[in-house]
């Protein structure tokens, strides 16, 4: 991600991300003059918080009190968050979680290049959000070809606005995006903004047959996600790779509810009923963005996790099965080759995680591009290079 800002013009309403993106080589061409004449002022409140992605905070910046603060923002490739927990937050300082975004605008750029639309298209866009992807696809395609879905009900009121001020109009249907909306399909693509952990199969049988489905999907092992690009089959599935790792705000019905871990660990380490070694590291496991968290995700499902720095000399990675009460927990400690493993539960999570980690090595620590999915009625299959090569899963 580059947030820098760029000095020139950065005070002036016209001087947009478009030609940011374009000097560094993260527009295509052919969006420019959509991007110049939909710019994200037009979708931005006069108070939203600059999210760093590094760090993870956000940070209030108001029209009222500094304008050019908040213009610069607005052309900066970084999100700016609009509305936290659902709209119950009030105030300066930044709420809990997240839950509508203006998203980086070389993001929103990959994923409308990825996209691939063509005059004559229609298109749904699921998570209105602020309206701006919905407006740039509206000024692209033709108002009358884009349908956009938000759950929010303020939130889809205040898109309509926007759009209103930006001279565009597409269909806003204030509902479940996961539904998609049937009465106006079927759709040449749909595209999501927000994450999910299931490609509804609504979203395959309002598409045409060699349509194309493009949302940031990721499972519950890692809060990131990666963005699929399926193309949908005559007999009601959709398969493709994935294109580039991201992280999204996720679905409302689909959002994480974080295991309580005193219902799975009740005493630490007394209720474990195994005690194993392992040789692997912290290092071995990744960083917050290391792909093989993204892979073993694919391999262990209904599986999440977390990594606590206890002290300088002490890292504990605690893992909890969504499906029964499993849990692992591998305790690093500075300067000791081995590690102790504790687990308990029907399912040996550490394990599975092992072993999935090894399988990756063993195929050459293949990057998410590599990665796949097939979604059809009978479920989702992840897969390496190719459908008929899936990711071996580790129960």
């Amino acid at each position: 991600m580059n947030d820098a800002l760029r000095e020139e013009g950065a005070d002036r309403p016209g001087s947009e991300p478009g030609r940011f993106l374009l000097s560094t080589g993260h527009m295509s061409p052919d969006w420019a003059d959509t991007f110049n004449a939909v710019p994200r002022s037009l979708f931005t409140p006069s108070r939203v918080w600059s999210h760093d992605m590094a760090t993870g905070r956000s940070a209030l910046v108001d029209r009222d009190t500094d304008p050019a603060a908040w213009q610069a923002a607005t052309e900066a490739d970084v999100p700016l968050v609009t509305q936290f927990d659902d709209g119950e937050h009030d105030g300066p300082e930044p709420g809990t979680v997240p839950t509508s975004s203006l998203s980086m605008p070389s993001v929103v750029m990959s994923m409308l290049r990825d996209l691939d639309v063509k005059p004559g298209m229609r298109a749904l866009d699921a998570g209105t959000g602020p309206g701006w992807n919905a407006a740039l696809l509206a000024h692209r395609l033709g108002s009358q070809q884009v349908v956009s879905v938000e759950y929010d009900q303020d939130v889809s009121a205040t898109a309509a606005e926007n759009m209103a001020r930006a001279g565009l109009a597409p269909e806003l249907i204030t509902g479940d995006g996961q539904l998609g909306w049937p009465k106006s399909g079927p759709y040449d693509r749909i595209i999501a903004t927000y994450g999910v952990r299931e490609i509804p199969q609504a979203w395959i049988g309002q598409s045409r047959t060699g349509g194309v489905i493009l949302a940031p999907w990721g499972t519950d092992f890692s809060p990131l996600d990666a963005v699929v690009k399926l193309r949908v089959a005559p007999d009601d599935t959709a398969s493709g790779h994935f294109t580039e790792m991201v992280e999204f705000m996720k679905s409302r019905n689909q959002r994480l509810a974080f295991p309580e871990h005193a219902s799975y660990v009740p005493e630490f380490p007394g209720n474990a009923d195994t005690k194993d070694r392992t040789t692997l590291t912290a290092d071995d496991l990744g960083g917050r963005w290391a792909v093989q968290r993204f892979v073993t995700g694919l391999a262990v499902p209904d599986v999440t996790h977390l990594v606590h720095h206890q002290d300088e000399d002490t890292t504990v990675a605690w893992s909890y099965s969504l499906s029964d009460r499993s849990w692992a927990a591998v305790v690093w400690r500075k300067d000791q080759p081995e590690t102790t493993v504790y687990q308990a539960g029907p399912r040996r999570l550490w394990q599975a995680v092992e072993q999935a980690l090894t399988w990756w090595h063993d195929q050459g620590r293949p990057g998410p591009a590599r990665f796949g999915l097939t979604v059809g009625p009978d479920g989702t299959v992840p897969w390496l290079d190719h459908p008929d090569h899936p990711v071996p899963i580790r129960d």
